[in-house]
């Protein structure tokens, strides 16, 4: 049985008198990747805001390895091993590849701001930018200045920032958004790459991507869970095809 890593309980989150999370459970296993699918406003953007700690539940319990983290700051939970990447590309676009990693590093390291004036520190900061680098499939971007690389390898390269913190849990919002077919079958690559190794919630809409990549697909439809199964499951779901296959495109919630 995988591990498991990360739990939801019961996970609601209301504004005003509209839910955009009700009553939402689910559970990330390392070597499990997890995605989310559901049509416009169904609340998943929402479901990882309030994983990563970037919104409070109004109702439920978020357990991390059995602990309950519900109250814990977004910073809390990067440094205890839940990551998380952002629906638009969150990256230093005037630093290279290497810096942008070891800075991400960098923020996990004791006195993060004065351990760069330590030899032995700075060499472990930058072994861990470049072991990011190569995981995400970057070794050879090691230097270019970001703004110069491509959509996708700048996707890529917020993943690898991602990686560089060393989490356990990735929670991917939308890592697909905007690419081509060749950008996109390398990312789908680089989480078929990842998945062993970590617990993984992707929210994606390019179905194809998501059937390729998934062990478990969960359903979202106006912020409930409406089914979660293996994909073959889903895929043969009456109830999924009425609700979400023929639906729309883009998430913005």
């Amino acid at each position: 049985m995988a591990e498991l890593v990360l739990t939801a309980k019961g996970l609601s989150r209301r504004f005003g008198g509209l839910f955009a999370n009700k009553d939402v459970s689910l559970d990330l296993h390392r070597g499990v990747l997890h995605a989310v699918l559901g049509p416009n406003g169904a609340g998943k953007s929402t479901l990882i805001n309030l994983l990563s700690g970037d919104l409070p539940p109004t109702n439920g319990q978020i357990l991390y390895r059995d602990q309950d983290i519900s109250g814990w700051s977004p910073d809390k939970r990067s440094r205890a091993g839940i990551g998380r990447s952002y629906q638009r590309t969150n990256i230093f676009p005037a630093f290279t590849a290497f810096e942008n990693c070891r800075l991400a590093a960098q923020s996990r390291a004791p006195r993060a701001l004065r351990i760069l004036s330590k030899a032995q520190g700075y060499a472990d900061l930058a072994e861990a930018a470049d072991r990011a680098l190569e995981q995400a499939g970057l070794a050879e971007r090691r230097d270019m200045v970001a703004s110069t690389l491509s959509h996708g390898e700048q996707r890529q390269l917020e993943i690898a920032m991602v990686l560089a913190t060393r989490p356990s849990v990735l929670l991917l919002d939308e890592p697909l958004a905007g690419m081509g077919s060749e950008e996109s079958q390398a990312m789908v690559a680089l989480l078929q790459k990842l998945s062993p190794d970590h617990a993984i919630l992707l929210v994606e809409h390019d179905m194809d991507a998501v059937f390729a990549v998934a062990d478990v697909i969960t359903v979202m439809v106006a912020g409930q869970v409406l089914e979660s199964g293996p994909p073959e499951q889903i895929r043969a779901s009456i109830a999924v095809q009425e609700a979400y296959l023929g639906g729309g495109e883009s998430d913005n919630e």
